[in-house]
């Protein structure tokens, strides 16, 4: 397995990063601007923006929980040389399933169905996990 499919799906989930912490600077400049929010308000990270910078913000803010255990899985089954097709395609699941998270979680935030998703997602990097450990201690 070439190292640029593997990484491919760490790149996006990266760039899903960078394009939801973009958003939520956009959001927060929009308040600020407006006056919605002042300064002295947040300040000490009170959270007393509008509800759609707070929406994107967590959204944001998730992207630093479960999606570390997919980087450093994937570090380690690169490093390892493990990144299999069945890794590659579990990795694209995982990122698929942060997109629809995000979405999920920027639009309608229905609990229920973000919790489904994100409960998918941690069953992909559960697997990722499981499959690497297999691979280096029983195959």
């Amino acid at each position: 397995m070439s190292i640029q499919f593997a990484l491919a799906p760490l790149f996006f989930q990266v760039l899903l990063v960078f394009i939801l912490m973009m958003w939520m600077a956009k959001e927060r400049q929009t308040a600020l601007r407006r006056g919605e929010v002042h300064h002295r308000d947040i300040a000490l990270r009170e959270p007393k923006w509008p509800a759609k910078a707070m929406q994107v913000a967590n959204c944001f803010s998730n992207q630093f929980e479960i999606p570390v255990l997919f980087y450093i899985v994937t570090i380690l089954a690169l490093i390892t040389r493990q990144a299999d097709l069945l890794f590659v395609f579990l990795s694209w699941l995982f990122v698929i399933l942060r997109y629809v998270h995000a979405f999920i979680h920027t639009t309608s935030n229905r609990v229920a169905r973000r919790g489904l998703v994100y409960g998918l997602g941690v069953l992909m990097v559960l697997a990722l996990w499981i499959e690497l450990a297999l691979r280096l201690y029983l195959l």
